[in-house]
């Protein structure tokens, strides 16, 4: 977890003590805080035991090497970053590494301007984010580093994610950290577009290739070539689109609409969904092969519920956004309406808190955020309701199918919103979450 609050903590694992005291001396003469550990066993432990920003472990290490602990961190966080020291110079141990998922690896013996110039530029990077991405909860930390790491290569990246999340924004921070950011970043919505307008704005078109097709177009393949092409909502594209989508991931090139000549084209896609893609291609209705293409980097966005400890860093964000729009100075917001923003559920997450903000900006009277200036939702929410009719199920029933009756009313009752229906039920919100999860409850149109 990287944030202003604390120095940036370091896992230094090496078993020759020397070296690991002279690792730990340099940094923390830089500033760094370090925690050190005589073997990849014991680095694995503290690693779970401590808010770690980054970890520099020697490559030939008795027992369990430096490798074995990078694949085993990785397997654990995808997103962490591991700094590699090697002895041997080896093209094919430092190409295994960096292929295992290394930020980078220094060669002994290692001087200290090049340790703490890589370091730096590795911790950097997530200072470099934190203007992009609000938060500093551990959950949105981790989609930080993956940022990090993914966006030196040009493979394919799918972005998960509940709508409102901010799949949009990954995307365009992965592109801004790659070496493709001097280039364009194109985006479109799927699901906006019926399959013909799909087809013509991806690929192009001939002239003459349709009604209106009055000139030559080229689509967004092509003048994205040489940047980064973002296709949201990747799970509502038809069939016949897939088809195409797949040739074009495979071959590097398209063909335009009513053309017959391939056009090769040098983009990196990002693709993201709210939908269960694993599920719809075990239904049919997603192709297996592209989604394997398509899945090469997974990214997922925790929902706002899973990373409460972002609320309030989001909500200053918004005001002093939606305030300098407004042409209005806040001093903040009152510590009742603070309460209730970290209580409420967020369905709609990230996109709903600023819709939220937004609107309190514009109806509050005086230079602070009341609670009475907060959507009505947010102020019901927390209020206990004593207008829950169960229905009765059928005799019979066993237990189990008793309290999923008794969860899906209470959910249909209060409009599918977590906080409000724990409470209908007497539940904490993570008991509810769990119980829903448990049953495979679901918003029909969600599943």
């Amino acid at each position: 977890m990287t944030d202003t609050t604390r120095r940036n903590r370091i896992l230094v694992v090496d078993d020759e003590k020397n070296q690991r005291e002279l690792y730990q001396l340099i940094l923390e003469d830089a500033g760094y805080e370090v925690i050190s550990a005589a073997s990849a066993q014991a680095a694995l432990r503290l690693y779970e035991e401590a808010e770690v920003d980054l970890v520099l472990t020697d490559f030939n290490m008795t027992g369990m090497d430096g490798l074995a602990l990078l694949k085993e961190l990785v397997a654990r966080e995808p997103s962490v970053i591991v700094v590699m020291i090697t002895a041997f110079g080896s093209v094919d141990s430092v190409k295994d590494a960096l292929r295992s998922g290394a930020y980078d690896y220094l060669e002994k013996p290692v001087d200290q301007e090049t340790l703490l110039r890589t370091v730096s530029e590795a911790l950097a990077g997530l200072r470099q984010l934190d203007g992009d991405i609000i938060g500093a909860s551990d959950a949105i930390e981790r989609v930080k580093r993956m940022i990090l790491k993914v966006a030196g290569s040009s493979s394919t990246v799918l972005v998960r994610g509940e709508s409102g999340t901010g799949k949009e924004k990954v995307a365009r921070s992965v592109h801004r950290a790659s070496q493709r950011s001097s280039n364009v970043f194109q985006a479109v919505n799927c699901a906006a577009l019926n399959e013909n307008l799909l087809e013509s704005e991806l690929f192009g078109h001939e002239k003459g290739s349709f009604t209106g097709a009055n000139a030559q177009k080229k689509g967004l393949f092509e003048t994205a070539s040489g940047g980064t092409l973002f296709l949201d909502e990747i799970g509502d594209v038809s069939p016949a689109m897939q088809v195409k989508l797949l040739r074009a991931l495979q071959e590097r090139e398209v063909t335009r609409v009513g053309g017959t000549k391939p056009v090769q084209v040098d983009v990196r896609l990002i693709a993201a969904t709210n939908r269960d893609l694993e599920v719809m291609v075990k239904d049919g209705r997603f192709r297996e092969d592209l989604y394997y293409r398509l899945n090469v980097i997974p990214i997922v966005i925790p929902p706002l519920r899973e990373r409460r400890d972002d609320i309030l860093a989001l909500t200053d964000f918004f005001v002093a956004k939606h305030s300098a729009a407004e042409g209005r100075r806040f001093r903040g917001i009152s510590a009742d309406a603070r309460k209730l923003l970290l209580e409420y559920g967020w369905p709609g997450n990230v996109r709903q808190l600023e819709s939220a903000v937004e609107r309190a900006i514009l109806l509050a009277e005086t230079d602070r955020i009341e609670v009475e200036d907060l959507p009505v939702e947010i102020r019901q929410a927390n209020e206990p309701s004593t207008n829950f009719a169960f229905k009765l199920p059928p005799e019979g029933i066993s237990f189990e199918d008793l309290e999923r009756s008794l969860i899906i009313q209470a959910m249909e009752q209060s409009g599918w919103n977590i906080t409000r229906a724990a409470k209908l039920l007497g539940l904490s919100f993570r008991t509810l979450q769990y119980r829903l999860e448990k049953f495979g409850i679901k918003k029909r149109g969600d599943e």
